[in-house]
This record gives structure tokens, sequence and C-alpha cells, in this order.
């Protein structure tokens, strides 16, 4: 019995060290995509010019 409680023990340590972790990797900005907005006009917007010729046909 006592090695099940050791063994919850551990693993909710070793799930806040992974909390803590991904805590510290957001709030440094590990995953803030600076790539996407470089090159967003480069990407076709066919979605904009449908609406548009919608309306201009109404």
């Amino acid at each position: 019995m006592s090695a099940i409680i050791v063994l919850i023990g551990f693993s909710l340590f070793v799930a806040l060290i992974f909390l803590g972790a991904y805590i510290w990797a957001v709030k440094s900005g590990q995953y803030d995509d600076k790539y996407t907005p470089s090159v967003r006009m480069l990407f076709d917007d066919n979605k904009k010019e449908s609406e548009k010729d919608k309306h201009k046909n109404t």
C-alpha cells in the first residue's frame, strides 16, 4: 500500500514539473508564431474575392 502512495506522489511531482515547464514556455514566447504573418500576403485570398463578386451580382 505504501508503494502506491509513493507512486502517486511521484506522478503528481512529475506532472507539476511538466505544468511548470509548459507555463514557462508560454510566458517566454515559445509558442508565438512569427513566420505566418510575414508570408500571409503571399497567399491567395479567394474567399474575400468571391464575397465581392456576390455583392456585385445582386
